[in-house]
């Protein structure tokens, strides 16, 4: 569940940029509480590639796609949930964003992603859909914006991200051109989404979540919030034909990533959420919970070194891997805002 959140204007975290070409021993975090935006701090440089614009062009083009997707039809109400979720104003597109770039990576044409990356967004609407009911996380909000069984009742929400998960794997079917994809290549996508959010991937950390067992902090992590930006990666990667090595390094960059953005949501709520409110949450569900600010932030220090590493792998692609280490410096630095 990758980047599902939305965090307000926070403290400062500070970590490294990557630098180009160039090996960085490896720095130390730092939280600065006097503005409200992210920033780097040292000699660091930012790359010439321009994240923002390239994901907010492509937030646009996959919005029009899944309106396209979910047209109102019978039964109408179960369409409304499932509308609501997947069009809520505030979602970042982040799966999907993600898997284009991958395939572009490769050189894969985006048109032959856009099917999957909907796909990948239904996918994640239907698990927050779930995430938030009360026999789970019991959250009766969700980006600001009532939670869809709030609005829609449990009965409903249960429907509606029942509904998005299959109607995910037709759409890959039904909308990838067959020119541009081969059946196999569809095959192994619809195989990872399923693995995904199967009872090994997505669910097995939402089991661990409500065991809340301080012993499987890490693996609930990776699995409640790594196997979306695993997943989105893999499947960019499977959809262009990159080589099995290829997708195994992908796998491990997306997995980092999204425990990364997770670690660092819960590190900037930390610094602004009351003492009342801390009482009220969960205990023993984050490294922030558990073990405290300090040693989270060792984790997100690890978790970008070890993104960025799997990417240095992709160097000779050139600038088309840039995206993916831009994803890594926004999962860490929040350094633009994001608004669909």
């Amino acid at each position: 569940m990758v980047f599902s959140s939305v965090i307000s204007p926070s403290p400062v975290l500070l970590l490294p940029r990557r630098l180009p070409n160039r090996r960085l021993s490896k720095p130390r975090l730092s939280i600065h509480s006097s503005s409200s935006s992210l920033s780097i701090s040292g000699n660091s440089k930012s790359t010439q590639f321009d994240l923002k614009t390239y994901w907010t062009t492509l937030m646009s083009e996959i919005n029009q796609k899944l309106d396209q997707a979910i047209s109102i039809q019978y039964p109408e109400q179960i369409y409304e949930a499932m509308r609501y979720s997947v069009l809520a104003k505030g979602t970042k597109r982040a799966p999907p964003v993600m898997c284009v770039a991958a395939c572009e990576l490769f050189g894969g044409n985006r048109l032959a992603a856009f099917p999957t990356a909907c796909a990948l967004e239904m996918v994640h609407a239907a698990s927050l859909i779930h995430d938030d009911l009360p026999c789970m996380d019991d959250a009766s909000s969700r980006r600001g914006q009532p939670s869809n069984h709030v609005v829609y009742g449990v009965d409903m929400a249960i429907l509606a991200g029942d509904a998005l998960f299959p109607l995910g794997f037709r759409h890959i079917v039904y909308n990838t051109p067959s020119d541009l994809v081969p059946e196999s290549r569809l095959l192994r996508v619809i195989v990872e989404i399923a693995r995904a959010v199967g009872s090994t991937g997505m669910a097995a950390g939402q089991f661990l979540d409500l065991e809340g067992s301080p012993n499987s902090i890490e693996f609930a992590q990776e699995k409640k919030y790594g196997e979306m930006g695993e997943c989105s990666a893999v499947c960019g990667g499977l959809l262009a034909g990159a080589e099995d090595h290829e997708i195994q390094r992908l796998r491990r960059y997306g997995r980092d990533v999204g425990v990364l953005y997770r670690v660092i949501n819960d590190i900037l709520e930390a610094r602004t959420t009351s003492k009342e409110d801390e009482n009220k949450k969960k205990k023993g569900k984050s490294y922030v919970s558990l073990y405290g600010i300090e040693k989270a932030m060792e984790v997100a220090e690890e978790l970008r070194t070890k993104a960025r590493k799997e990417l240095d792998g992709f160097e000779k692609y050139g600038e088309r891997v840039e995206p993916l280490y831009g994803f890594v410096d926004y999962a860490a630095e929040r350094g633009f805002s994001l608004e669909s």
